[in-house]
C-alpha cells in the first residue's frame, strides 16, 4: 500500500494543532490582566523573557549556519547526488535549518502564552476563583504543548513529502536536537542562577519572604521559571518527537516499505486530535483537585490514543504485513503505559508528603549534611524502578511485534527483524501524547509566576491561596513532565540507535557479506566508545552545574550589593526601588556565554568519535552515553525535586515551619538540588539525542567499520 495523501493527512493534523494553539492563545489575551501593578509585572517578565529567547537565538544563528554550510558542502565531497541515500547535501541542510527554525518558533509561542498570561491567572483566581485560574493557566500551557507537537509533525510530514526520504531529513531532527540542547542548557542556568541567588540572599540572609518585591532577583526568577520550563522542556520534547518519528520512519521504511513510513506520521496525527480533545475535559470546581483535573485529560488522551492507532494498525498493516498490525498496536501502548507509570514513580520520589520526602525533611533537624545525604541517597535509590520499566516496555515491545508475526507464519529471523520496529513504536506511542504532557508542564510556571504578581502586587492573601494550590499542583506535573522527557529519551536513543545500526548496515553490506551489523561487547573497540560515551554525561553534567553556581556568584553579589546602596530598600520604605533589570541582564549574560562549551562537547564528541575510531566505536559510544545518560538524569532530576519538595513540606509547618533550624537546612538541600533538577538533569535528554541524530547522519559517512 502506498499512498501519499496520507502523508498530506498527518501534515493537516500538525495544522490544525497550530491553529488550536493560536485560537486558544487569543482567548486568552481577552482575559483581564488586573490592575495596573499586575500589568507592570507582568510586563516586566515578559519582556525579560523575549529579552534572553532573543540574545540566544541571535547567539545560536551562527552556529545554525555553520552546520548547514557543512551538510550542504558535504554532499559534494561525497558525492550525494539527487535520490542517493547518503543523509547530506541541500535537502539534508535545508531539512536541519528548518528543524532548528521551527524549535524556536515553538518557544517564541509558548514564551508569549506563558508569559501573557500569569497575571490573567492571577486576576482571575481574584475575581473569578480557582476553576477559572485552573482554566486560563492550562489554556496557556496547552497553547506550548500543541504548538510543539503541531510544529514537529507538520515539519517532518511536509519534508517527506517533499523529499520522499526519511534519512535525507533526519537532518530535522539534528537542527531541533542542536537548538534544543542550548535551549536547555542555557535556560535552566538562567532560572537557577536567578532562583539560587534570590533565595539565598533573600530567604536565609535576609529572612523575607519568597517573591518579595524588595529582591531585586525577583522579576529575574520569574523569567527563569518560563525560560527553563517553558522553553527548555517545549524544545527538548519538540526534539524527542521529531527524532522519534523520523527514526521509526527510517527503521519502518527499511523493513516495511511505506506502511512501515507512514504508520508513525499517522500515530502522531491521532495523537495531537486526542490531546485537543482532553484539552476540554480539565475542568473543576472551586473547592476541587486541580490535580485530578488535569489526570483526566491526560487519561482521555491516552485512551483515545490507544483506540485510534489500533484500529489504524489495522488499516495500514495489510496482506503480508496483517500479522503484525496486533502487535504494534500493543508495542505503542507499551509507550502509553510508561507514560504513566514514569509519572507515578516520579511522584512517588519528588512528591510533597511522600515518604521519601519527610525522610529528607526529617534529615533536615541535625543540619544541612544530613540533609544533602538523604537527598543523594533518595536521587540514587529513584534510578532503579524507572530502568525497570524502561528494560520492561523495551522487551514487550520486542516480543509484541515477533510473537504476532510468528504466530502470523513469519519465519522467526524475520520475525525477529520485524521486532526491532516495535521499539521504535513504543517510543512513538510515549511521544504521542507530547502535546498534554507539555500543556501539564508549561502551566506550571503560569501558577508560579501568577502567585508571584499577587505577591508583588500585593493582592489579598486568599488569592495568594489559590495561586498556591495551582503552584503546588504545577511543581507536581513538572516533575512528572520531567520524568516524561527522561523516558522519552531512552526510549528515542533506543529508535536512534537502531536506526544507526540499519545505516550502517546498508553502507559496509558488502564488507558485512549481507549479514547485519552487530555490536560486541568483546570487541576492544566497541569497549572504547563505551567508556568514552559513559564519560561524557559526567562531563556535560560538570560543566553545566559549576556554570549554575558561577553565575548565581554573580546574582547574590548583585542582590547584596543593592540590598547594601539603595536606601530603605531593605526596610521596604517608600520610593525605594529594586533594579530588577539589572539581574535579568546578569542571568542572561551568564545563561548565553556559559551555555557555548557543554554545546561543542554535545556536538563534536561523536564527530570525533566516528570519524577517528570508526562506525563500531561509534555504536558504543551511543550505548554508554544512552546508558549513563539515563541514569544521570533519574538521579539528579529526582534528588533535585526531593530535596525542593522537603524545604516545601517544612514550609507548611512541619518541624518548626519557615525560619525553623530544619528549613534553613532544607534551603541549603533545596539550592544543590537547584541546578540538578534543572541544569545539569535536564541537559542530559538533548545530549542523549544529539548524539543518536549526529551518528545517524555520520553513519553512511564513515570510511571503516
Amino acid at each position: 500500500m502506498e499512498n501519499i495523501t496520507l502523508a498530506y493527512y498527518a501534515a493537516g493534523a500538525g495544522a490544525l494543532a497550530l491553529l488550536f494553539a493560536l485560537f486558544t492563545l487569543s482567548s486568552i489575551l481577552k482575559e483581564d490582566m488586573g490592575t495596573p501593578k499586575m500589568r507592570e509585572i507582568s510586563e516586566a517578565v515578559h519582556e525579560g523573557a523575549m529579552a534572553y529567547l532573543n540574545r540566544q537565538y541571535k547567539t545560536l544563528i551562527p552556529f545554525a549556519l555553520i552546520i548547514f554550510v557543512l551538510l550542504w558542502g558535504a554532499g559534494y565531497v561525497y558525492k550525494a547526488a539527487p535520490g542517493s541515500h547518503l543523509p547530506v547535501g541541500p535537502a539534508s541542510a535545508l531539512s536541519f535549518l528548518v528543524g532548528a527554525a521551527l524549535s524556536a518558533v515553538a518557544g517564541y509561542i509558548g514564551m508569549t502564552s506563558t508569559t501573557k498570561s500569569n497575571a490573567r491567572t492571577a486576576e482571575a483566581a481574584r475575581s473569578h476563583g480557582l476553576s477559572k485560574a485552573l482554566n486560563v493557566s492550562f489554556r496557556a500551557g496547552a497553547v506550548m504543548g500543541l504548538s510543539v507537537a503541531g510544529l514537529g509533525l507538520l515539519g517532518v510530514s511536509v519534508l517527506y513529502i517533499i523529499f520522499g526520504n526519511p534519512l535525507i531529513i533526519n537532518s530535522f531532527a539534528f537542527g531541533a536536537s542542536a537548538i534544543a540542547f542550548f535551549a536547555r542548557v542555557g535556560g535552566g542556568i538562567y532560572t537557577k542562577a536567578a532562583d539560587v541567588g534570590a533565595d539565598l540572599v533573600g530567604k536565609v540572609e535576609a529572612g523575607i519572604p519568597e517573591d518579595d518585591p524588595r529582591n531585586p532577583a525577583v522579576i529575574a526568577d520569574n523569567v527563569g521559571d518560563n525560560v527553563g520550563d517553558t522553553a527548555g522542556m517545549g524544545a527538548d520534547l519538540f526534539e524527542s518527537y521529531a527524532a522519534t518519528t523520523i527514526a521509526a520512519m527510517l527503521i519502518g521504511n527499511s523493513l516495511f516499505g511505506f506502511p512501515g513510513i507512514i504508520f508513525p506520521l499517522l500515530v502522531g496525527a491521532i495523537g495531537i486530535i486526542a490531546a485537543i480533545i482532553g484539552t476540554f475535559f480539565v475542568r473543576t470546581s472551586e473547592d476541587g483537585n486541580p490535580q485530578a483535573a488535569l489526570n483526566v485529560g491526560l487519561w482521555v488522551t491516552n485512551v483515545l490514543t490507544a483506540a485510534g492507532v489500533f484500529f489504524l494498525a489495522k488499516s495500514i498493516f495489510v496482506g503480508d504485513q496483517a500479522a503484525i498490525a496486533n502487535g504494534v498496536f500493543m508495542a505503542v501502548l507499551a509507550g502509553l503505559i510508561v507514560n504513566v507509570l514514569v509519572g507515578y514513580l516520579t511522584e512517588m520520589y519528588t512528591g510533597t508528603g511522600k515518604a521519601a520526602v519527610t525522610r529528607i525533611a526529617q534529615a533536615s533537624k541535625s543540619g544541612p549534611a544530613t540533609n544533602v545525604i538523604h537527598g543523594l541517597a533518595v536521587g540514587m535509590e529513584s534510578t532503579f524502578l524507572p530502568m525497570v520499566v524502561f528494560a520492561a516496555a523495551i522487551f514487550f515491545a520486542f516480543w509484541s511485534v515477533n510473537h504476532a508475526a510468528m504466530a502470523g507464519g513469519v519465519p522467526a529471523d524475520k520475525a525477529a527483524e520485524w521486532a526491532i520496529y516495535g521499539i521504535a513504536m513504543a517510543a512513538m506511542g510515549m511521544l504521542s501524547s507530547a502535546g498534554m504532557v507539555v500543556a501539564m508542564d508549561s502551566f506550571g510556571p503560569v501558577a508560579d509566576n501568577a502567585g508571584g504578581i499577587a505577591e508583588m502586587a500585593e493582592l489579598p492573601p486568599e488569592v495568594r491561596v489559590k495561586t498556591d494550590k495551582l503552584d503546588a499542583v504545577g511543581n507536581t506535573t513538572a516533575a512528572i513532565a520531567k520524568g516524561f522527557a527522561i523516558g522519552s529519551a531512552a526510549l528515542t536513543a533506543l529508535a536512534l540507535f537502531s536506526a544507526y545500526v540499519e545505516a550502517v548496515t546498508h553502507k559496509f553490506s558488502q564488507q558485512l557479506g549481507g549479514a547485519k551489523f552487530v555490536v560486541d561487547l568483546t570487541e576492544p573497540m566497541v569497549l572504547v566508545g563505551v567508556f568514552i560515551g559513559g564519560a561524557v554525561p559526567f562531563l556535560v553534567g560538570s560543566q553545566t552545574m559549576r556554570a549554575v553556581g558561577e553565575a548565581a556568584y554573580g546574582m547574590v553579589e548583585e542582590v547584596r550589593r543593592q540590598f547594601r546602596e539603595i536606601p530603605g530598600l531593605l526596610e521596604g520604605k517608600p520610593g525605594a526601588k529594586a533594579d530588577y533589570a539589572r539581574c535579568v541582564d546578569i542571568a542572561t549574560r551568564s545563561a548565553i556565554s556559559k551555555m557555548i562549551a557543554p554545546g561543542i562537547v554535545a556536538v563534536s564528541a561523536p564527530i570525533l568519535v566516528g570519524f577517528i575510531l570508526g562506525a563500531k566505536a561509534l555504536a558504543g559510544f551511543l550505548g554508554g552515553l544512552t546508558t549513563v545518560g539515563v541514569l544521570l538524569a533519574l538521579f539528579l532530576a529526582n534528588a533535585g525535586g526531593a530535596w525542593d519538595n522537603a524545604k516545601k513540606w517544612i514550609e507548611q509547618g512541619n518541624l518548626g515551619g519557615k525560619k525553623s533550624d530544619p528549613h534553613k537546612a532544607a534551603v541549603v538541600g533545596d539550592t544543590v538540588g537547584d541546578p540538578c533538577k534543572d541544569t545539569s538533569g535536564p541537559a542530559m535528554n538533548p545530549l542523549i539525542k544529539v548524539a543518536g541524530t549526529i551518528s545517524l547522519i555520520l553513519g553512511p559517512l564513515l570510511l571503516r567499520l
